[in-house]
């Protein structure tokens, strides 16, 4: 998009716009979650996910390619396609989120997820009204979480406590970094093209996807730190 013709007030309006549309999707897909995680509880079905591991670890691969099919052929695929498996993602989110409410208390569930929208909104506002470019503390938080990764496996044979927490307050500066860095990255991406196009569409469904992800994680972080176990 040309924006040397645009005013100040223009070029806000649409930045404005286009973020609200990405904020919109993720807290569509949020409440999504939620109600599925919440419904299963309700159904006794976590408790079939629960004792049957084959059946739990198929739907996290699942979600894992789907949300690697959505980000790699999102081009290939009209808006219409990417919103319905944005929003299947988030659904089956839920299916294995609610797995959490056999491990920790609905009241801290609850109150660890205010915790969660606070540091969120807080981060997000940090990297859309900031000047300063968070290209580099993106690249560092990218960095931060293929170490994350790498430990997390790891620590599934060697089972360290130590290891643990620190892989669990490390995560959650990780997301908080990469908030920041994908609401700013949105932020310069609704100036990059027509927001009221096809491609914009696709782009605020992207740009939802990261910062839901973002929003979950460090509610799991969070919630090995403030969550209160049954």
């Amino acid at each position: 998009m040309n924006t040397q013709h645009l005013t100040a007030e223009q070029v806000k309006s649409i930045q404005s716009g286009f973020i609200n549309k990405v904020y919109g999707w993720m807290a569509l897909a949020l409440a999504i979650t939620g109600f599925v995680a919440l419904r299963v509880v309700d159904s006794g079905f976590v408790e079939t996910m629960a004792q049957n591991q084959i059946l739990f670890f198929g739907i996290i691969i699942a979600e894992l390619g789907l949300v690697v099919w959505l980000s790699g052929r999102i081009n290939s695929m009209n808006a219409s396609m990417a919103i319905g498996l944005f929003l299947l993602y988030s659904a089956l989110n839920g299916l294995t989120f609610s797995i959490l409410f056999l491990v920790y208390t609905s009241a801290s569930i609850a109150s660890t997820f205010f915790i969660t929208a606070g540091t969120f909104g807080v981060t997000s506002a940090y990297g859309y009204f900031t000047k300063k470019d968070l290209s580099s503390i993106g690249n560092i938080a990218f960095m931060g979480l293929i170490g994350i990764i790498i430990a997390t496996v790891v620590n599934i044979f060697v089972h360290s406590e130590m290891l643990y927490w620190g892989i669990t307050y490390i995560g959650v500066l990780v997301f908080v970094g990469l908030t920041a860095y994908d609401t700013q990255k949105m932020k310069k991406m609704s100036l990059e093209v027509d927001v009221e196009s096809e491609e914009g569409s696709k782009g605020a469904i992207m740009g939802a996807l990261a910062l839901y992800l973002d929003f979950i994680n460090m509610f799991i972080f969070l919630l090995r730190i403030f969550g209160d176990r049954r």
